[in-house]
This record gives C-alpha cells, sequence and structure tokens, in this order.
C-alpha cells in the first residue's frame, strides 16, 4: 500500500513526459531535442505529394480564348480505324460518338458570328458523288466557318472546282491532297488570306508508320468571330 503512491507520482510523470514529447514533435518547437525525428517524419521522401494537374479549358485548350473568340479541336481520323473529331467552344460537333462521321471529308460548317452549327455531313471521296460535296460548299455565305476533318481517303473522288472552293476558303494544301492523306482544316467564306489553321500529311509507305498511313493530325487554337455575314 505504501509503494502505491510513488508508482502513482511515477506513472504521472512519465505521463507528463510523453505528453510533451509528442506535443514536441507535432508542433515543431524549435530547439527540441526531437527535431531530428521531427525532420525525418515530415522528410520529402515521406511526405505525400501531388501535382497539380494542368487546367483545361475549352475544347481541351491549355489556354482560355481571348474574348471574341471561338475556341476549337479538330482532329482526323486515325488510318480507317478511329473516326475524326470536330469541337468547337466545347462542344462535339462531329464524333464517332455521336454517329455522324464517315470516310473522306467530314465537315462543319458554323456561323461565324455567334459560332451556331449550321450543318455538319461526310462526304466519301473514295466511292461518292463529288456533286453531293459541291452542292454543300458551292453556296456558303459571307463569313461562314468551315471545319473540316479528314478520314480514310478525303481526295480521290476530288476535282479541280472542289480544291479551287477550299483554295477559296484559305486552304494552302487543297491542290495537292491526295489518296489517303491525313487533312485538318479551319477557313472560313470570305477570308483574304490563306488560313493558319491547316495541317496535312502525306500517305507515304516510306516514312508513315502503319504501312503508310499518316497519323492522326490535330488542330487546335482561337478563332476570331465574324462581325458580318454568316446568314
Amino acid at each position: 500500500m505504501r509503494v502505491a503512491g510513488p508508482l502513482r507520482v511515477v506513472v504521472l510523470i512519465l505521463t507528463a513526459g510523453l505528453t510533451w514529447i509528442m506535443g514536441s514533435i507535432l508542433l515543431g518547437t524549435h530547439g527540441s531535442s526531437f527535431s531530428r525525428l521531427q525532420q525525418l517524419f515530415s522528410s520529402p521522401e515521406n511526405a505525400v505529394t501531388t501535382e497539380p494537374r494542368a487546367r483545361k479549358y475549352k475544347c481541351g485548350l491549355p489556354q482560355p480564348c481571348p474574348e471574341q473568340h471561338l475556341a476549337f479541336r479538330v482532329v482526323s481520323g486515325a488510318a480507317n480505324v478511329i473516326g475524326p473529331k470536330i469541337c468547337l467552344e466545347d462542344k462535339m460537333l462531329m464524333s464517332s460518338v455521336k454517329d455522324n462521321v464517315g470516310r473522306g471529308l467530314n465537315i462543319a460548317l458554323v456561323n461565324g458570328v455567334n459560332g451556331e452549327l449550321l450543318e455538319a455531313k461526310s462526304f466519301d471521296m473514295w466511292a461518292g458523288d463529288v456533286n453531293d460535296l459541291l452542292k454543300f460548299i458551292r453556296p456558303l455565305h459571307e463569313g461562314t466557318l468551315v471545319f473540316v476533318a479528314s478520314y480514310d481517303d478525303p481526295a480521290t473522288k476530288m476535282n479541280d472546282e472542289t480544291r479551287k472552293i477550299f483554295s477559296e476558303l484559305g486552304s494552302t494544301n487543297a491542290k495537292e491532297l491526295a489518296f489517303r492523306d491525313s487533312w485538318v482544316f479551319v477557313g472560313a467564306k470570305g477570308v483574304q488570306d490563306k488560313s493558319p489553321f491547316e495541317q496535312h500529311v502525306k500517305n507515304s509507305k516510306n516514312t508513315n508508320k502503319y504501312e503508310g498511313w499518316p497519323e492522326a493530325l490535330e488542330l487546335e487554337g482561337c478563332i476570331p468571330q465574324r462581325t458580318v455575314g454568316a446568314q
């Protein structure tokens, strides 16, 4: 019974000491004899780090577009397996998921003033009728934006008139498109200069992967909204 008193004192001292030790570690008291232990717990090797995710904007762009500009992304088809995509202002205009793409040329016509989709169609340039394409792109109104993504073969049925119309829309490469080339292009009716939004890769067994098929092309950016036209 006489020992109970001293034992209680010892227990209280030990408890107070352990409490002080844990408090020093958790609160990071400077000058503490446990600073090394604290550093071990907080070392980079033991800390869980999370890298910040890159923020994505409309259509997956790495940065936002200025005011009065439309964000877009155009992706050509990969060989004859994966279909193309056309995105504008975070809205998917054409894709395999929407089931509105096909072999040949995939074209979305957009009102250049307000960014509204006017019409979207695909045109088979291997076995289709080029007149269907001409009826689609001949009557464009001034200021209409034209988004184009190839899939499989974009050029076999092309004639001089179709190439001329695409050139007038701002294309640099339409005149030389050939069998199974990859092509993405954004132009407009009534442009004065060549469009800065265009990519083209030739079909070549010597330089391209996948037995000559070009890889899918991606075109993204911000296109200024038109101030007139695009009825």
